[in-house]
């Protein structure tokens, strides 16, 4: 197999294959009768059988394609990826577990690939809809065909924000405390349970901005991308690159304002 690293054109195709067979494989496991296999960090942070399963069939199709390439994924972890591979892909079996336990459309497989420590290509398939989402570094986000551009909104007054919580009730309680303190400040607020979606609406301007803190790499990688290149600014407090502290999504003109309140509320702090 050859170990050259791919264009994000070939990479993005890859990954494209692999989310919709995996988001096929998540449907039919709900459509049979989902269960819930184990819980993370709370007691309703659940993970069901269908994670699990869609994980692993996206390690072994990224095995067989890309066998010298490195996944981080959500319920395996890195595996027994080689640490010297240039091209990591970033997985999230089904984003919005919670909303796929229940049946509520807005679940996704996340798949991204990085090279170099850089996110280059990814997709986000919502796992009811069918609605997909991609991007690739420098080369415009799309879904339907149709290229992404963000809100124009400049008023964070008019702003429609998008946020997500923990599962600890420590973290939620935080939490809660800063939405109180910014929900006077927008137009309104959504919670919509899957971070990766919420990226991709704010990506399309059906939000206009999107915040949360607790998120880890496969729950951002693929639609911080996708907002990336529809023309968000995607960080974090401070200068400092989005992540568990806090991540910011946001088109340039409401970035600042909604990064200062932020900032103003401690909502990095807490639990």
């Amino acid at each position: 197999m050859d170990r050259a690293v791919p264009p994000p054109g070939e990479l993005l195709e890859i990954a494209v294959d692999v989310a919709r067979a995996a988001a096929a494989t998540a449907h039919r496991m709900w459509a049979e009768g989902v269960s819930v296999a184990a819980t993370k960090s709370t007691v309703t942070d659940v993970v069901t059988a269908a994670d699990r399963a869609v994980e692993r069939q996206v390690l072994d199709a990224l095995r067989r394609i890309r066998p010298h390439d490195a996944v981080l994924g959500e319920e395996y972890g890195a595996g027994d990826a080689a640490p010297a591979a240039r091209v990591r892909w970033i997985l999230d079996p089904i984003d919005g577990t919670v909303n796929y336990l229940y049946g509520l459309p807005c679940c996704a497989v996340s798949l991204a690939a990085e090279v170099d420590g850089q996110v280059v290509a990814g997709v986000v398939r919502n796992v009811f809809t069918g609605d997909e989402w991609t991007a690739t570094a420098g080369g415009g986000a799309y879904r339907a065909g149709e290229r992404l551009r963000c809100s124009a909104e400049t008023d964070l007054g008019q702003a429609l924000v998008a946020t997500g919580f923990g599962y600890d009730p420590a973290r939620r309680a935080h939490q809660a405390r800063v939405l109180a303190g910014l929900i006077g400040h927008v137009r309104d607020v959504r919670r919509q349970g899957a971070a990766s979606v919420d990226l991709c609406l704010a990506a399309e301007g059906r939000l206009d901005a999107y915040y949360e803190k607790g998120l880890n790499l496969w729950d951002h990688a693929a639609g911080a991308l996708v907002g990336t290149e529809a023309g968000l600014l995607v960080g974090g407090l401070g200068g400092r690159p989005a992540g568990p502290d806090l991540v910011i999504a946001a088109p340039p003109a409401l970035f600042a304002p909604l990064h200062d309140r932020l900032a103003d509320l401690d909502a990095s702090g807490g639990p």
